[in-house]
């Protein structure tokens, strides 16, 4: 339920294969194929006096059956349903195989195959990732003093990777004196690793080994003592943290904190000071720490402020205080300190108050500056606060970017380095002198196409009217010499979830639509964190719908305005933005000539009554708990799977993996089938489920790509593009 992945929309048809009605093709003389028709076995559900009836509640399976070494009935009728969609879709699609193939091509070819991260030194080490020329996956490396002196391979991925349909490495930490590196190993997409240590002057991997952990561990400062997180392994909620002793069997691991409470979750990390160990307790309105000396990893942890329903709080450490971003009668956070050991709340004193426009995002901490990450009018800003003399922002220009602070792990220094990108300006890494106020651009995203060139490219932002009045921003991209005739095909994505912001960004792979003359554009809609802390308050819970409808009103806005029409307007979002599409497609299907809609949370009353489904205990504070008859009618009254009505809907093409664990492959593998039963039209429906892998897709650098290329084919072949 909370991964943001793209969700693209195709435009209406006259044949249900996806000939447009603008151009004649050569497949709409074709037979089509028959599309999979799900059998129905209906359950009855009865909650607060209310009776659904789910005829495809079947199509559920548990963790058990699906790793059965053989298939069971059901599995086997679940497998047959899936692959059967799989089939349709390549069949229904097939005549766009080479553009598929050619924009694959086209999108790999923009990639710097041999490419470099920017080197970062921590103590005494420059550490930095690269890529070979063909290889999916990366080189995790580290030179001594100088980017002058031999390289150190400590991690040869596309060696480790081979044999593996799905291969990720989690989370990495190098021992504090150097020597030791713990790293996280993944083979399956469900996101439970198995920790690794490796001795990284030997090459040897020793004998300890953790299985079914989060991913990452961090060190305490004697070397030989690890900490690290694991999960239920039902709801896969991480609810555990374990210290481990080198040379000692994971058995015999001491559990030093156990998360209790099914709505929050868990984990550890480190100062950037390295004195201490933090562990951090958090739901989505409230947060708890706790610390420890990292030279004493047996000792006793300190609270710092008991949990309080509502009161959300980061902890950062300076010398001998805690600076502490939080919420406490402040809705937009701001930042206090307190002298640690006197932790609670009754002695934090403000440094940073809270400001109605602005929203306080989080804090850098350097031996002369504070760093403080903020958002206001809806962009992001970067202020430079020195603990003695004049403050300053670091300026940017473009009417739309996003702009954050990098991993800055040394703490003597006057050098800040940062990220920045903009709809036209490629990533960009800078260090940025906060005395000199001079920025260096280290690294930006080389982008391997001849035809490429920033100033071929325009964007905007503006306000859209949301239909209580509200002011709702969108940010837009497009190539130079668009002309607002509404004939432009025209991809509207947003997310609207969790909070969690969706900034204007560079995108290589865009080009491919931008270059054959699609406008992309972003709804910042409520629900999101945009506009300040209140943008998501009116987002979410009993204020759901804001999200639907601003993204409805953004979209007749881009066609009032000329941008676009219904016939040439997509929609994109996927996870919660899924739950968006599901949403929108059920009360507006008249304004999309088509959806992609990427692992789609869709099942939201049978999803957040089932407290044994990952993420599920999490999100009462987002969605609202179903048990209250309050929320349930109010989910029940947008939940896409339960408001699916027989009309007319546009074409959809839906993506899912079957190893999902937040969005579980049989939410978008139960609404296709229900849109089949019930739709009116003979729009092209289609859904493809990756039998390998999970919410993220494919693991390889390039072949996630190929599910790229597969949405833009459907969106350019459903505008009659063919090349």
């Amino acid at each position: 339920m909370i991964k943001k992945i793209p969700f693209f929309a195709a435009m209406a048809l006259t044949f249900a294969i996806g000939c447009s009605t603008e151009s004649t093709t050569d497949h709409e003389t074709k037979p089509m194929p028959q599309a999979p028709v799900a059998k129905k076995i209906p359950v009855t559900f009865k909650d607060h006096g209310d009776v659904r009836v789910d005829d495809y509640f079947w199509m559920r399976l548990s963790d058990e059956q699906k790793n059965a070494a053989e298939p069971d009935a059901q599995t086997q009728d679940v497998l047959d349903y899936l692959n059967a969609e799989n089939d349709y879709r390549k069949a229904v699609m097939a005549h766009t195989d080479s553009l598929q193939s050619k924009l694959f091509d086209e999108i790999v070819g923009r990639i710097k195959q041999d490419d470099q991260s920017v080197p970062v030194k921590v103590d005494g080490y420059w550490y930095y990732t690269r890529y070979e020329e063909g290889k999916e996956y990366p080189f995790h490396c580290r030179k001594k003093d100088s980017m002058d002196n031999p390289e150190e391979i400590m991690l040869d991925v596309p060696k480790m990777a081979e044999g593996f349909s799905y291969y990720a490495i989690g989370g990495r930490s190098v021992s504090p004196n150097n020597e030791l590196m713990v790293y996280g190993v993944d083979t399956v997409s469900r996101r439970q690793y198995t920790l690794y240590v490796k001795n990284l002057a030997s090459g040897e991997i020793l004998a300890d080994e953790i299985p079914e952990t989060t991913g990452g561990a961090t060190w305490a400062n004697d070397n030989k003592t690890l900490f690290y997180s694991k999960q239920d392994p039902v709801t896969l909620r991480s609810s555990l943290i374990y210290r481990h002793v080198l040379g000692t069997p994971a058995s015999e691991d001491v559990l030093v904190y156990e998360e209790k409470d099914e709505t929050y979750s868990v984990g550890i990390g480190k100062s950037k000071s390295k004195e201490y160990l933090m562990i951090g307790s958090y739901s989505t309105l409230s947060s708890e720490w706790r610390y420890l000396d990292a030279n004493n990893p047996a000792g006793t942890w300190q609270i710092i402020q008991p949990r309080e329903r509502g009161l959300e709080y980061s902890v950062s450490q300076y010398g001998k205080h805690f600076y502490i971003v939080n919420n406490l009668n402040a809705t937009n956070f701001k930042l206090s300190r307190v002298e640690i050991g006197k932790n609670t709340k009754e002695n934090w004193e403000d440094v940073i108050a809270n400001r109605d426009d602005v929203l306080l995002e989080g804090i850098e901490i350097f031996k002369d500056y504070l760093v403080v990450e903020e958002r206001k009018g809806g962009l992001n800003q970067i202020r430079i606060k020195p603990w003695e003399g004049e403050e300053h922002y670091i300026e940017f220009q473009d009417p739309a970017y996003t702009c954050y602070v990098d991993y800055n792990p040394e703490f003597d220094s006057d050098i800040l380095r940062y990220g920045y990108s903009s709809l036209t300006t490629p990533n960009s890494t800078y260090d940025y002198g906060m005395v000199s106020k001079d920025r260096t651009l280290l690294k930006q995203q080389e982008v391997i196409d001849e035809n490429f060139k920033p100033e071929n490219y325009a964007s905007e932002r503006f306000m859209a009217k949301a239909i209580d009045g509200t002011d709702v921003p969108v940010s837009i991209v497009y190539r130079k010499g668009m002309e607002k005739n509404g004939k432009n095909p025209l991809l509207l994505y947003a997310y609207g979830s969790y909070g969690s912001s969706t900034d204007a960004y560079f995108s290589s792979v865009r080009l491919s639509l931008l270059d054959r003359g699609f406008i992309f554009a972003i709804a910042h809609i409520r629900g999101g964190q945009e506009m300040g802390r209140m943008w998501y308050e009116d987002g979410k819970l009993l204020k759901k719908k804001n999200t639907f409808t601003d993204f409805i009103d953004c979209g007749d806005h881009l066609i009032k305005e000329g941008y676009t029409s219904a016939e040439h307007m997509y929609a994109m979002g996927g996870s919660a933005g899924g739950l968006l599409m599901g949403a929108v497609v059920n009360m507006r299907p008249d304004l999309w000539n088509g959806v992609v809609a990427a692992v789609p949370f869709v099942d939201v009353i049978n999803t957040m009554l089932d407290e044994t489904i990952p993420l599920t205990t999490g999100e009462f504070d987002e969605w609202g708990n179903p048990k209250d008859s309050t929320y349930y009618m109010y989910m029940k009254s947008y939940s896409p799977y339960d408001n699916v009505v027989a009309q007319n809907y546009p074409n959809m093409l839906v993506t899912t993996g079957y190893w999902d664990s937040q969005v579980q492959y049989w939410e978008p593998a139960k609404w296709v089938a229900k849109l089949r039963e019930l739709k009116t039209d003979n729009n092209m429906l289609v859904m493809y489920c990756n039998m390998d892998t999970g919410h993220g897709g494919a693991s390889g650098r390039f072949e996630r790509f190929r599910e790229t290329a597969m949405e833009y084919a459907f969106l350019l072949d459903l505008e009659g593009i063919k090349e």
